[in-house]
C-alpha cells in the first residue's frame, strides 16, 4: 500500500471512530480496571497516537516532494496566524512552572491547528473524499439514533457499562457521567456515545452540514436524505444545546439564501425550518425552563465578562492550560447550586466542592479552586494567550471562512457550513474542546483548502 493510500485509510478510521471515543474508553476501562475507575490514559490517548501517525506519514510525503514542488509549500496568511499562535504559546508558557498544563492546553488549543497546517499540504484523492462523506453520514445517523434511544435507558444500564452513578457532573478523576439533566431534573439531555450533550450537539453540525450541502439528489434518494436529516435534527433537539440550535438554524438559513437548486429542495428547507420554528415555539411556551434556564444562562453572561476582566488584568495571557477544559484537570470539581437548594446529597462526596448561591458550603476546611471556564472559545484563547492570541485566533477564523466561501464542490460546501456553525457556537461554548469536533473539522478544512489550492 502506498503512503498516500495508507494515510487516507488511517484518516478515515480516525474520523469514523472519534465520535465513539468516550463510550469505548469508558467500557474498556471497566473491563480492565473495574467499576468506579477514571478513564485509563493509555486508552484515551489512542486518537492522538493515530493522528501522530497520520501526520508522520504526511511529513514523509512532503519531504519526498519538497525538491520537486517546493513552491507548493509556501506559507500564506492562514499558516502565518497558526505559526504565530504556536510561537506565542511557547513564549507565554515559558513562564509557567507546569509542563502538564502546557501539554494539555496544547492538545486542546493548538494540536488541531498543527494537524491542519500539515495535512493541507498533501493531496487527497476523490475516492477518499467520497468515502469520507459517506462515513460522516453513516456515523452521524448511528450516533443520533443511539442518542435518542439512550433517553429511555435506565441509569443502572449505564453504570453496568462503566459510567458514573452520578449524572450531570463532570469529575476529572472519576468515570464519565452517563447523561445530564435539565435544571429541575425534568428530562435528560441526549449525549449518545459522547462525553456530554453540548459535545454531541456540536459534532452533529458536521453531518448536518453534509446533508444540507447535498444539492443534487436523485428523486429516488430524496426520502433517504429527509430521513437522515430528521433523525439528526431529532437528536440535536434532544441535546437541548441552545448554542448548537442557533448554529444549526444559521446553517439552514445560509443554505436557503445561497441555494440555486430546484424548487423541491427549497420547499424541503422551508418545511424543515418551519417545523423547527413551530416545535421550538411550542416547547418554549409549554416548557419555558428548557429555553430560559436561569442558572445556565447567568453563567453564559457572567463568565465571559470575568474572562474579559482577566484579559485586561493579564494582557499577555496566563499560558496554555490555564482556562477552558484543560483547567478541569488541575482544579476542584465545583457544583454551583441556586439559592435555597438541597445539597445534602453531596455530603458524603468529599471530592465535590459545593456552592449554594455563590457561597461555599462544602468543604469547610479549605477554599476550593474551581476551573476557569469562559463559556466562549475565543475568550478562552484570550485568557491563555493574551490579547494578541485573541486577535490572531479571530483573524484565523475569518480568513478560513473567507477562503472556504470561494470553494464550490460538495466537501467544501459541507466544510464551510459546518465551520460557520461551529464558529458561531464558539461564542457561547468551548466549541472545539472535543477531539471529535476539533480533529474532524480541521481535517475537513485542510482537505477543502487543498482542493482550492489545486
Amino acid at each position: 500500500m502506498s503512503l498516500p493510500r495508507l494515510r487516507e485509510s488511517l484518516t478515515l478510521a480516525l474520523i469514523g471512530l472519534l465520535p465513539f471515543h468516550a463510550f469505548f474508553v469508558t467500557v474498556l476501562t471497566k473491563m480492565i480496571a473495574g467499576s468506579n475507575h477514571a478513564p485509563l490514559p493509555a486508552l484515551a490517548a489512542w486518537k492522538e497516537l493515530l493522528l501522530a501517525l497520520i501526520l508522520l506519514l504526511a511529513l514523509v510525503e512532503i519531504a519526498q516532494e519538497w525538491k520537486v514542488e517546493s513552491g507548493k509549500w509556501k506559507v500564506d496568511w492562514i499558516d502565518a496566524c497558526i505559526l504565530t499562535l504556536f510561537l506565542l504559546s511557547l513564549l507565554i508558557s515559558n513562564f509557567q512552572l507546569s509542563t502538564a498544563k502546557f501539554l494539555l492546553g496544547f492538545k486542546y488549543d493548538l494540536l488541531p491547528l498543527i494537524a491542519f497546517l500539515i495535512l493541507r499540504r498533501v493531496p487527497w484523492s476523490h475516492h477518499f473524499q467520497f468515502a469520507l462523506i459517506r462515513i460522516l453520514i453513516a456515523v452521524g445517523c448511528i450516533v443520533a439514533a443511539y442518542g435518542i434511544l439512550a433517553e429511555f435507558l435506565p441509569l443502572r444500564f449505564f453504570v453496568w457499562l462503566g459510567y458514573s452513578d452520578l449524572h450531570s457532573l463532570y469529575i476529572a478523576n472519576a468515570p464519565l457521567a452517563p447523561y445530564q439533566e435539565l435544571e429541575g431534573g425534568m428530562m435528560r439531555r441526549a449525549q449518545s456515545f459522547m462525553s456530554g450533550p453540548n459535545q454531541l450537539g456540536l459534532w452533529l453540525l458536521i453531518p448536518l452540514g453534509v446533508l444540507l450541502s447535498q444539492s443534487n439528489v436523485e428523486e429516488t434518494k430524496k426520502w433517504k436524505r429527509f430521513a437522515r436529516m430528521a433523525i439528526i435534527f431529532l437528536a440535536l433537539l434532544y441535546t437541548f444545546s441552545r448554542a448548537a440550535w442557533i448554529a444549526a438554524a444559521v446553517m439552514m438559513i445560509v443554505t436557503f439564501v445561497r441555494s440555486t437548486i430546484a424548487v423541491h429542495a427549497k420547499k424541503l428547507c422551508i418545511t424543515i425550518l418551519g417545523f423547527i420554528a413551530c416545535f421550538g415555539i411550542a416547547l418554549a411556551l409549554l416548557f419555558p425552563s428548557v429555553f430560559f434556564r436561569i442558572h445556565s444562562s447567568s453563567d453564559h453572561l457572567r463568565k465571559p465578562v470575568e474572562a474579559v476582566k482577566i484579559m485586561i488584568a493579564h494582557p499577555f495571557g496566563l499560558g496554555l492550560g490555564s482556562a477552558g477544559p484543560a483547567s478541569n484537570h488541575f482544579s476542584d470539581t465545583c457544583v454551583a447550586l441556586p439559592k435555597n437548594s438541597d445539597w445534602s446529597w453531596a455530603k458524603n462526596r468529599s471530592d465535590l466542592c459545593v456552592f449554594v448561591d455563590s457561597v461555599q458550603v462544602q468543604p469547610t476546611d479549605r477554599t476550593c479552586s474551581c476551573p476557569l471556564l469562559t463559556e466562549n472559545w475565543y475568550l478562552q484563547i484570550g485568557v491563555e494567550l493574551g490579547v494578541i492570541g485573541f486577535v490572531l485566533y479571530l483573524v484565523l477564523t475569518i480568513l478560513v471562512l473567507k477562503r472556504l466561501l470561494l470553494t464550490t464542490n460538495h466537501l467544501s460546501l459541507t466544510t464551510s457550513l459546518s465551520f460557520l456553525g461551529l464558529s458561531i457556537a464558539a461564542l457561547f461554548l468551548h466549541a472545539f474542546e472535543d477531539s471529535a469536533v476539533a480533529y474532524t473539522m480541521w481535517i475537513l478544512i485542510a482537505i477543502a483548502l487543498q482542493n482550492l489550492r489545486k
